[in-house]
């Protein structure tokens, strides 16, 4: 099968790590036999352009604002190219070249949804006229689409919501690559670096907007008023970095919170490896009930126990494999943390179940699998 792919972002900078979903399926593709061009949105380094996915052939796209109308002509040749057409996320530049590309080639479509993106947008500093725009974009593109993959249950009852119908709707959470991470990976260089000799503490994810280390700083603190054998690590980078530095800073707890900024995803499994418990903490709100977390899928197949808020689709997606807080409240997180310290025949009997849920469900095979699936639903009602 001849596959396009389109993510409105850039898949090789570390500015943008939420890519990861669909170079690793892109990849998965690839493996299975499938031929694959995926379209990306660099941020404008030219020297991005000549950087090869293995196996996928990449190609750039224009960002800029009235960029669209060229994008749309030169989707409409790819399209011509294409067995079926994949997009990923409702961004206007990218969702409407691929969707008129569908269209002009006769080719079937099919809308990878995995966050609510107007929910996440509303949490920033919106403008009203761009969020009444993007909602509508969201809410207009899983009618259109020929079939729709979603990330967690709650994106499919919004679909369903949608009027579309249960038959044109595939389930399609996040995966990790099992070989990248393993339980066998060593983590005692991370630790050398940071000289790290007790316990370790991990939170890993990018420090945008929607994301919660605020609440895991919060809990270190409550931690470390009686613990102090205890170091913790925020992995990944982002726009809010410089005020989590600074709420440490404010808390008095710099010596015992590390920051490592952005970090290469091929790099990230020797941290989780370093770590003795791992951190997955949300808010209960409209944004994380959608969320199929990527850390989570990683920590498994890592073979870590995990700490993390029960909200979502987390409890479905880490099983026996995690100890479940309250959302958003750095107690209840703190209190887990302390709880899986404490036990070490615990977290080696949660990382072992944590590992083999991974290898049977939260892998980017069994994902890409579920996504050919609907491909084959979309050419059989486009046929």
């Amino acid at each position: 099968m001849k596959i396009l792919m389109v993510h409105p972002q850039d898949i090789f900078s570390l500015s943008e790590p939420w890519t990861v979903r669909i170079k690793k399926i892109a990849q998965e593709f690839v493996k299975k036999g499938h031929k694959v061009k995926l379209v990306y949105f660099p941020l404008g380094n030219k020297d991005l352009v000549d950087k090869i996915l293995r196996g996928v052939e990449t190609i750039p796209f224009c960002r800029k604002k009235w960029a669209v109308f060229k994008n749309i002509k030169k989707m409409k040749e790819l399209g011509k190219w294409a067995d079926v057409i994949h997009f990923q996320k409702c961004f206007h530049y990218a969702a409407l070249p691929a969707l008129f590309a569908s269209y002009f080639s006769n080719k079937p479509i099919h809308y990878d949804w995995d966050d609510w993106e107007y929910k996440i947008y509303e949490s920033g500093c919106p403008s009203k006229l761009i969020g009444y725009y993007l909602d509508l974009l969201e809410r207009t593109i899983p009618k259109l689409a020929d079939t729709t993959s979603v990330a967690s249950s709650h994106l499919k009852k919004l679909a369903l919501s949608l009027e579309v119908s249960n038959e044109r709707i595939v389930y399609a959470h996040v995966g990790a690559d099992l070989e990248l991470f393993n339980p066998q990976v060593d983590g005692s260089s991370i630790r050398d670096r940071y000289g790290i000799s007790k316990h370790l503490v991990l939170y890993q994810g990018q420090l945008h907007g929607s994301q919660y280390a605020e609440l895991f700083i919060n809990s270190a603190e409550l931690i470390l008023k009686s613990n102090e054998n205890i170091t913790f690590m925020v992995v990944g980078g982002g726009y809010d970095l410089n005020r989590l530095m600074n709420l440490v800073k404010s808390k008095g707890i710099v010596d015992k919170v590390i920051f490592t900024g952005f970090v290469e995803h091929e790099e990230v499994p020797l941290y989780i490896a370093a770590s003795d418990v791992v951190v997955a903490c949300f808010e209960d709100n409209e944004i994380t009930r959608c969320k199929s977390p990527l850390k989570i899928a990683e920590y498994m197949a890592s073979g870590k126990a995990i700490v993390a808020s029960d909200v979502g689709e987390v409890k479905n997606m880490a099983g026996e494999a995690c100890l479940l807080t309250k959302p958003g409240d750095a107690n209840s997180l703190a209190k887990g943390i302390l709880t899986l310290l404490k036990n070490k025949n615990l977290r080696r009997s949660m990382g072992k179940q944590a590992r083999k849920r991974a290898e049977k469900l939260y892998n980017w095979h069994v994902t890409s699998d579920n996504l050919l699936k609907a491909y084959s639903i979309a050419l059989k009602q486009n046929g």
